[in-house]
């Protein structure tokens, strides 16, 4: 009852190393499952984005949570290979009145335009930045009054196929 009112348990060496080697490769995990290389649009294998922490020395932090440290390895792995968050595919249907003036406000934050058509309202399907997605939705909410809408159509723009070693 002593501890459990005042006291902290005391983790193990071996316990907390284990602990960090989980953490370490749920880090990885998530950054090989959000990136791809951006010349070939695949996605890296998780050891190897294992072998490129253990290059620049990432060390967990054991109290910050894994997805936050996750976006940090990307940040830092950018530095010393080609990485980057791979695109959303999106579809946004528009009214005719503000489709146009809001394609413009949408266009710096779109990468790629896949396809545009424009009847009675205006249906473009594009690639974005995962990281664009809030300011996207936001915008296309307040433009169209709710009339807009916004879907999306994949989470990430990934060739698949056979992985080529690097």
């Amino acid at each position: 009852v002593q501890i459990l009112s005042k006291g902290e348990l005391q983790v193990s060496d071996k316990e907390r190393h284990t602990q960090l080697e989980q953490m370490f490769r749920d880090i990885a995990t998530i950054v090989a499952d959000k990136c791809v290389n951006p010349e070939t649009k695949r996605p890296y294998t998780v050891i190897l984005i294992e072998r490129a922490m253990k290059d620049i020395h990432y060390s967990v932090k054991p109290n910050k949570s894994t997805k936050q440290q996750a976006l940090e390895v990307i940040r830092q792995l950018k530095e010393t290979m080609q990485i980057e968050r791979a695109h959303m595919r999106l579809r946004f249907i528009l009214p005719a009145k503000e489709g146009k003036k809001l394609k413009e406000k949408l266009k710096p934050l779109i990468k790629v335009i896949e396809s545009e058509d424009f009847q009675e309202q205006l249906e473009i399907v594009c690639l974005i930045d995962p990281g664009c997605f809030r300011e996207i939705d936001e915008l296309v909410r307040s433009e169209t009054k709710g009339k807009g809408s916004l879907e999306v159509l994949s989470l990430k723009d990934v060739e698949e196929g056979d992985e080529k070693l690097e």
